[in-house]
Formats: C-alpha cells, structure tokens, sequence
C-alpha cells in the first residue's frame, strides 16, 4: 500500500506540474494574472496573519504544488482498483475540482464557481481537467491494478 501511495505522490507531481505549465502557457496569451487563491486558502486554514499577495509566493506555490501531489495518491487508489484511462480521470478530475472548491469556500476565500465570469470557469476547468487527465496518465502507468476501466 505504501508503495502504491508513493507512486500517487509522483504522479500527482507530475500532474502538477502539468498544469502549472498550461498555466504559464495560457497567461503568456491572456495576460492573466497570478491567481494568490491557493496562499489565502492555505493562510486561513494554518491561521496565519494576512499578508500582500507579494509575500505569499512561497504559500501559494505550497498550497499548489501540495495539494495536487497529495490528491495524486487518490488516483493511484483509483488506478489500483481498476478505475483507470479516461474514464478513471474523469472521475479523478471531479474529487480535484470538489476538493478545491470545498476548501476554497469553507475557508472564506472562494466563491461558488458559478457566480464566477464564464471564461474563469473554463480556465479553472481546462487547468484541473490537465491535472487530472496528466496525473491519471501517470497513475495508470505507475501503478498495476485491474486493466479494465471501470
């Protein structure tokens, strides 16, 4: 099981890193700025004091990198027990949104996705559906479980 948990890590690193790369790519087009969401999620949820955006770098690359790595270990679960390929993804990429949205909003910093602009909404979904797709690859090629996808 351990095993299994720490190739999740690896995949959702690799999913991460993914995604951070789509970002970079989609705001050198857009010229969209930095989102500091991921930072004042992680600040309310450690109690830290309000900071500048400007100081949060650390916190925000924290929050990013560390969630999308520890939620790899769900797809590895997943990919195990034979909740593999696309559909197995598909899946995955519902836990990543859900997962992002329930701290977000419990926290204060979020608000429902649908109130946000339609373009952000398809940003937010374009960038996890990467995470979730590229840790999913990751996961079925890591992990031996049932080849079937459920």
């Amino acid at each position: 099981m351990s095993e299994v948990l720490a190739r999740g890590l690896i995949a959702g690193a690799v999913g991460v890193a993914a995604m951070t790369l789509a970002e970079k790519l989609e705001q050198a087009f857009t010229k969209r700025p930095n989102s500091y969401v991921p930072a004042h999620t992680l600040e309310r949820l450690l109690g830290l004091p309000h900071r500048p955006d400007h100081e949060r770098l650390l916190l925000n690359w924290a929050m990013h990198w560390g969630q999308g790595i520890a939620l790899g270990a769900v797809r590895a679960l997943m990919a195990q027990r034979g909740y593999r390929g696309p559909v197995g993804s598909f899946l995955y990429l519902n836990l990543r949104l859900l997962n992002d949205q329930t701290l977000e909003n419990a926290t204060g910093v979020g608000a429902p996705p649908w109130t946000w602009p339609v373009d952000e909404q398809v940003i937010d979904l374009l960038h996890k559906a990467i995470y979730a797709y590229a840790t999913g690859a990751a996961a079925d090629r890591l992990i031996e479980g049932s080849q079937g996808q459920t």
